[in-house]
């Protein structure tokens, strides 16, 4: 089962779809807790205490 990394909820939604682009996942997709999330200028790195680590890139 895959989980929405943006409000948690099971499967895609397209607002989510959209808002991810620009903001990191507050979500663990494999999991649904929440991660430790932080912004840098060039990025950001999101945790989950289970899953491990995603990163990503500033979209310009």
């Amino acid at each position: 089962m895959t989980y929405c990394g943006r409000c948690g909820e099971e499967g895609r939604h397209e607002a989510c779809v959209r808002a991810l682009v620009l903001e990191p996942p507050r979500y663990c997709t494999e999991c649904r807790r929440r991660m430790i999330v932080q912004v840098h200028p060039m990025g950001w790195s999101a945790r989950c205490s289970v899953h491990g680590s995603v990163h990503g890139e500033v979209v310009s």
